[in-house]
This record gives structure tokens, C-alpha cells and sequence, in this order.
């Protein structure tokens, strides 16, 4: 029997006054998964959160997580889930430390122990020494680092993190998205992170889904799709000749490693390969006196698979 995913939505659909904001999600999420929910604004990424954390209905379909439907069992699935919003909410005028008390005491975490895990938390995410600071004083940067302090006093199996780095410089953005790694790593946490920064998502995340226009257009392992994107390969190996003969064009197909070889133009060879075997084809290319030209590794970025999968308004 296959393991039951922590994050699962089947045909999950969301309508508003006729226009489906989310159209028949279906998404499937595994313990421990940094899962990196791509898509720009309005795409359907953060009605997609609520509905899985219960906190708005389905039109139709199905969210479970950690086993628990969403909309029947919602305290249920809040009790091991963790979110935090893009913007996020504190008490400007109280201290840090009092702010995650507050959020502790409504979690129904035991007085004896919040004290301490106050002190533990803060740690964690670089923010020790601070819990007798004002909210109200810290930057954007502190502010989404307490927000994941506040997700850990619980230490839920489950985290959804709604564009977590925005309006943080950029070093912040690093320190922010690393600390997230680690956490997850050293938790075994299973996280969903909603963005629309490509760069920010492939850091981290191993899986991706995207979203266009309420639907999930692909989802799947980053090197998965970009295996598919390079054409079955890990490498793409452009290699211009001064003339291609049939004899090196075979040669070629035969060096191990090499899964594709198109020639998109007349002196043009690209070569889809699981290894890089440029130096295996220079050989076979000069056994066959060919005349290389040129010959270089073409990698590929996130941003290659989203605009590979987006849709044309």
C-alpha cells in the first residue's frame, strides 16, 4: 500500500460569483517535502491554502491533511498545521515575548513550558535576546522570522508559508529561505511555500507545482521537470560544426550517456545527455574529422520550466 501523503487535495474547487478562483486541484504532498506552490498573484495559490487549512469551503472536492478532511474536521487539521500569511499579524505594542505567550495560551500549550520554548524558538530563528523587544520595533526581515517562531511553538507536522520573503531585503530573503531549510530538515516538517519568486523557490524546495488561471498546469520534482525541459536529460549540450556528416551524427548517438540528439539547424547539433560527455563527443567528433566550432552546456533555470507551462492571456 502506498503511504499517505500529508497534504492531499482531490478535485478541489473554488468558485466566486461564477468565476473558479481554484479549478480542480488535485495535489498530493509527502512527509518531509518542501513543496514550492508557484503561480502569480490571483492564480489560485492562496485560496488553495485556505481551503486546505479549513479555514474557507470548497465549491466541490476534497482537502485532507495529515489524514483529516479540511472542511469536516478543521480544528483537527489547525491542530498540525502551521501558517503564516504574507501579512503577518502581531501586537506592535506588546513584547515578543508576550506575543508568543498570547498565541502559545490559545494553542492550549502548557504554562509550564511556554517560558522556555519561548527562549528555544527565538533562538532558533536568530532572534534570541529579543523577547522583551516591542513587535512595533522590528523590520520586515524580524517580523517573518518571529512569525516562524510562532509556527514552532507548536512544532506542527505541516507548514504553509504564504510568500514568506516579501518585503525583506535580500539578504534577508537568504537567511530567511535558509533558516526555513534547516528547520524543515531538522523537524522533519513537511512545507508548502506559495510564491511567485522563481529563484526563491528553486533554492529550497524540491517539488513544485504551478498555477495559471485557478489551475495547477504541471507539479512534480524540480529535476524531474527539468530533465523534461532539457529533453530527458540532466545536461542540453549545444555543438556547432562546420558541417555535420551522417557518420558523426551517428557516432554521437551512440556515446553513452547521450539520450537526444536534434539538429535544429543545419550546423546545429543539441544533445540531451544524462551526464556531461562534451569531452566523449569532442573525440568522436575529431575521429570522424568533423571541425568543431563551438560547444557549450546550456542549464536550465525554474524560470524556464514556468515559461515552458504558462498560459497566454
Amino acid at each position: 500500500m502506498s503511504k499517505e501523503p500529508v497534504i492531499e487535495a482531490i478535485e478541489l474547487t473554488k468558485t466566486y460569483n461564477g468565476l473558479k478562483a481554484v479549478d480542480k486541484l488535485n495535489l498530493r504532498i509527502e512527509e518531509g517535502e518542501i513543496f514550492g506552490f508557484l503561480g502569480p498573484n490571483g492564480s489560485g495559490k492562496t485560496t488553495s491554502i485556505l481551503m486546505m487549512l479549513g479555514l474557507t469551503e470548497p465549491t466541490s472536492g476534497t482537502a485532507r491533511v495529515c489524514g483529516y478532511n479540511s472542511t469536516r474536521e478543521p480544528l483537527k487539521v489547525k491542530n498540525l498545521a502551521g501558517y503564516i500569511p504574507e501579512n503577518v499579524g502581531f501586537y506592535d505594542d506588546l513584547t515578543t515575548g508576550y506575543n508568543l505567550a498570547y498565541m502559545a495560551r490559545l494553542s492550549d500549550i502548557p504554562e509550564g513550558v511556554i517560558k522556555q520554548r519561548i527562549e528555544e524558538v527565538l533562538d532558533t530563528v536568530g532572534l534570541k535576546g529579543m523577547a522583551y523587544r516591542k513587535v512595533g520595533e522590528f523590520s520586515r526581515g524580524m517580523r517573518q522570522r518571529l512569525a516562524i517562531a510562532d509556527v514552532l511553538m507548536r512544532m506542527p507536522k505541516v507548514a504553509f508559508l504564504d510568500e514568506p520573503t516579501a518585503g525583506i531585503d535580500p539578504r534577508g530573503i537568504r537567511q530567511t529561505l535558509d533558516l526555513i531549510a534547516r528547520i524543515a530538515k531538522e523537524n522533519k516538517m513537511t512545507i508548502i511555500m506559495s510564491s511567485h519568486q522563481l529563484a526563491q523557490v528553486q533554492r529550497i524546495c524540491t517539488h513544485v507545482g504551478i498555477m495559471q488561471k485557478g489551475k495547477m498546469v504541471v507539479q512534480g520534482l524540480i529535476s524531474q521537470l527539468g530533465r523534461e525541459f532539457l529533453g530527458g536529460g540532466r545536461f542540453k549540450i549545444e555543438v556547432r560544426l562546420a558541417g555535420v556528416a551522417a557518420a558523426i551524427l551517428e557516432a554521437i548517438k551512440q556515446v553513452k550517456g547521450v539520450v537526444k540528439v536534434d539538429r535544429p539547424e543545419e550546423n546545429l547539433l543539441v544533445i540531451s545527455s544524462r551526464d556531461d560527455v562534451r569531452s566523449q563527443i569532442a573525440k568522436v567528433i575529431v575521429d570522424n574529422n568533423g571541425l568543431l566550432e563551438q560547444m557549450n552546456v546550456v542549464s536550465y533555470a525554474l524560470e524556464d520550466i514556468y515559461m515552458k507551462y504558462s498560459v497566454e492571456d
